[in-house]
């Protein structure tokens, strides 16, 4: 396989990759259009309109609805009627009705190639301590001598759901903020809300594993952690979940969520387009709804190699059907990272160098965090360049480079989807040393950080270009802030000091 197919996006930032197994396993799979003879839609009332009508408009166009977010204007509804978008559209108060059936992409199992870590001795930490370079690179185990978190802190991991069962989840995980939003509508089932995919899993343990003589330590192994699905068994992110998601961490006073995904269909979702831009506006009305209430929203930087900040060219959209090339410019933006007050975390590796398949953008990295790379950072504390995390033992059998201690399973992966959750377990040490919130959070966050400089030489990225032949990667701004690290990569230490 070539670079250019091993380098489609995927939903789910952990494995989409390239070059070797050790970087993207497989191209992403497509999802169904629809779910039986019925279509999903987001309806989008106009600003200051009430959606109380909601209703009595869907049923009149021959749909149903779902879910009703009159805070936030938006609804989700599920019809059969091939005019029910333009029908509903006869309420004046409705400004579009986007379908979104099909649209998402899952991620890849990362199938790379190249040595295994070694059984390393722990000298911190739980069994596995020891193969966590990444969580000594950001000096946790000191952290963890200052505080480990408080209880009141709670981390919604936004993802395919977590494993509840886990030995090293089972203790942290909050039942009573834990929902599935596959579909729409919240489900506080905690069936509903188990890990079918492993994904969810692996970015929660990174945040918030126990420290419990078992396996490995998350960043935040004290503070409570909530499952929030909104990712399928296969790892498609649909709009009406990913809204739900954020009503539910708003609603629950969710402190921090984790976002180790894109929002589907478009990677970059462009104004001028209506559906695209329906999409969008509802995403981004959920989102701010999170922020105004005190959730600080943490986000992948994507594993595309692209400058968010400068875009030119998207080839990987609509996730829904074959990919068509499309000229874009910053007309059209990335959700969430590119949401504003969206913390955006680019990824590094063991060498503290930004990993090869990163995206980045002046405009929307804001730290950087370990995401490994099985390409240029190969060290002997990192030997095969990933992270290891928690995993399903259900599920083990996709797991690529799987590691058991005892009974409970973990897995190694990498993608800027592994240095986002890194980032919210250190705003959670920070909340909980700090009490801030928000954007206050925010702005402490950013500040607990080890400036990394732009690179004076960049050519051992030349193998990997930004989207289909575009622009080398190239950095941009100071030791300060730049578009590869923002303003430095996190230190946990600093966080809790």
């Amino acid at each position: 396989m070539n670079l250019h197919s091993l380098r489609v996006r995927t939903a789910i930032c952990g494995t989409a990759l390239a070059v070797t197994a050790g970087v993207v396993a497989v191209a992403p799979e497509v999802a169904t259009a629809a779910q039986g003879s019925a279509s999903t839609y987001v309806l989008l009332y106009k600003d200051g309109s009430s959606s109380s009508d909601a209703q009595s408009t869907v049923s009149a166009a021959g749909g149903s609805v779902v879910a009703n977010y009159a805070k936030i204007g938006v609804v989700i509804a599920r019809s059969a009627s091939a005019s029910f978008a333009s029908d509903v559209q006869m309420n004046r108060k409705v400004s579009a009705a986007a379908r979104t059936d099909g649209f998402a992409t899952s991620i890849g199992k990362d199938q790379a190639a190249g040595a295994d870590a070694a059984a390393a001795a722990a000298t911190w930490g739980d069994n596995l301590s020891g193969r966590q370079w990444d969580m000594q690179q950001i000096n946790v185990p000191a952290a963890h001598a200052v505080t480990g978190g408080d209880r009141s802190v709670v981390v919604g991991d936004i993802d395919t759901g977590l494993d509840y069962t886990h030995p090293d989840l089972a203790p942290n995980v909050d039942f009573t903020k834990s929902a599935s939003c596959i579909g729409g509508a919240p489900n506080t089932s905690p069936a509903a809300w188990a890990d079918n995919n492993g994904h969810g899993t692996h970015t929660a343990g990174t945040i918030a594993a126990a420290a419990n003589g078992i396996g490995i330590v998350g960043v935040a192994p004290n503070v409570r952690i909530a499952g929030i699905k909104a990712g399928d068994a296969a790892g498609f992110f649909f709009p009406e979940a990913v809204i739900c998601a954020f009503m539910w961490a708003g609603e629950q006073g969710i402190n921090i969520t984790n976002n180790s995904y894109f929002a589907d269909p478009w990677l970059f979702n462009c104004k001028n387009d209506p559906v695209q831009r329906a999409i969008w506006t509802a995403e981004r009305r959920a989102i701010k709804f999170a922020q105004s209430n005190g959730s600080l929203v943490v986000s992948a930087e994507g594993n595309q190699a692209d400058d968010l900040s400068h875009p030119t060219i998207d080839a990987t959209s609509p996730d829904n059907t074959t990919p068509v090339t499309r000229d874009i410019s910053n007309a059209c933006a990335v959700v969430p990272v590119e949401v504003p007050g969206v913390v955006g975390v680019t990824a590094t590796g063991n060498l503290r160098m930004k990993s090869f398949y990163s995206s980045y953008g002046i405009s929307s990295a804001d730290v950087a965090a370990p995401g490994g790379d099985s390409v240029l950072q190969i060290t002997p504390a990192a030997p095969n360049g990933r992270v290891l995390s928690t995993y399903p033992a259900s599920l083990i059998g996709t797991c690529a480079r799987p590691v058991f201690d005892g009974s409970a399973t973990y897995c190694y992966l990498q993608g800027t989807s592994m240095a986002s959750p890194h980032a919210a377990g250190v705003a959670a040490l920070l909340e909980s040393a700090s009490t801030k919130t928000g954007s206050a959070l925010s702005s402490k966050l950013q500040q607990a950080t080890k400036p990394l400089a732009c690179p004076s030489d960049t050519s051992a990225y030349d193998f990997f270009p930004a989207v289909d032949g575009g622009a080398l990667q190239t950095c941009q701004g100071g030791s300060g802030q730049n578009s590869w690290f923002g303003s430095g990569e996190v230190d946990a230490l600093q966080a809790v000091e």
